[in-house]
């Protein structure tokens, strides 16, 4: 429940060929920032602008005036960027996505029609294919201890070998207004987590996360 292939369709991000590389999305994390890099210079320059030597913005996208971009990023096709955003670098942006006021990025892949549209802080982390922050939630991408990353897995931990690992969000997440995804969350397509939630290990595919250790079945 916590492979590629089991969280996110690939035929919705311009990562497909780098994502497939890998078994688990956390391998992918270290590698992202030259991935743009890459990427970026294969992009045609009819459909992209090139704002500034490793930022990518497709004609259709509108990014307002006081919206940061650092490098390396790319803004997908008909995405919005508002005002305030602060992109730090390292991030790859689908297309009709959304990224908010006050929203700050950094190492990361939003697959397309992706919102983060209003307070949210994403690092570290992998966002698929229409999934939903609330507004205030956020991921957690470093322990407090400093200890390197661990996923808690249904049948043990698993080990990352990564100090800095946010969360990765299948398709179809919806994460309520001001949760907490702490370091290693793992969240399965189509599933929901409560507002005010602290979600922490993996959350199955088609649940509701309600509190800490409180994991119910979607009814139909």
């Amino acid at each position: 429940m916590y492979t590629i292939t089991e969280l996110y369709d690939l035929e919705h991000t311009l990562a497909r060929e780098y994502l497939q590389q890998f078994t688990y999305p956390w391998e992918a994390l270290a590698g992202i920032k030259q991935m743009i890099i890459s990427l970026g210079e294969t992009l045609s320059e009819e459909e992209y602008i090139r704002n500034g030597e490793q930022v990518w913005v497709h004609r259709t996208a509108k990014v307002f005036p006081s919206a940061y971009l650092g490098a390396p990023c790319i803004i997908g096709p008909n995405t919005e960027v508002r005002h305030g955003a602060f992109i730090r670098g390292s991030a790859l942006v689908g297309a009709d996505c959304v990224v908010g006021n006050s929203v700050e990025l950094k190492n990361v892949i939003l697959f397309d029609h992706v919102q983060v549209p209003h307070y949210n802080y994403v690092g570290d982390s992998i966002l698929g294919y229409y999934s939903h922050m609330g507004a205030g939630s956020i991921t957690s991408n470093v322990r407090s201890d400093k200890k390197l990353v661990k996923v808690h897995a249904p049948e043990g931990d698993i080990e990352t070998g990564i100090k800095k690992f946010g969360a990765m969000l299948g398709d179809y997440v919806e994460c309520g207004c001001n949760s907490v995804c702490n370091p290693g969350t793992v969240i399965g397509r189509h599933s929901n987590v409560y507002p005010t939630s602290c979600v922490r290990g993996v959350v199955p595919e088609h649940s509701i996360y309600k509190n800490t250790g409180e994991i119910t079945a979607k009814v139909d």
